[in-house]
């Protein structure tokens, strides 16, 4: 169960950037004299209360698993991230981007190897 929350955990942080990531790009960007609009933009109240779920799995996760174990593997983010801003935005990657996501992966499941 602990995992689980862990992966609804990461799944809401990324899924919150996504919706920052395109509420922005609707605006075209963040600047001074748009900051009210963005705040009120349903995309980024959206990733607001996706992190806001977010933080509350977290809390579930660090109740029923060590830091030491939840932290690192948390980091699967980061990865996923990666691979959605491929995906989603077209984003062009590079080589050395690739080989830390490799090995952010390889951390997490040596991290939670037991």
């Amino acid at each position: 169960m602990a995992y689980a929350l862990l992966l609804g955990n990461i799944l809401c942080l990324v899924a919150g950037q996504m919706a920052w990531k395109l509420g922005l790009d609707r605006l075209g960007g963040l600047g001074f004299g748009n900051w009210l609009q963005a705040m009120l933009s349903p995309l980024i109240l959206a990733g607001i209360g996706l992190y806001g779920i977010a933080t509350v799995l977290w809390l579930a996760v660090l109740s029923r698993l060590p830091l030491s174990a939840a932290y690192p593997l948390q980091s699967l983010a980061y990865a996923l991230g990666l691979v959605l801003a491929w995906q989603l935005f077209g984003e062009a990657i590079p080589l050395n981007r690739w080989i830390g996501c490799a090995v952010i992966a390889a951390g997490a499941l040596i991290v939670s190897w037991k």
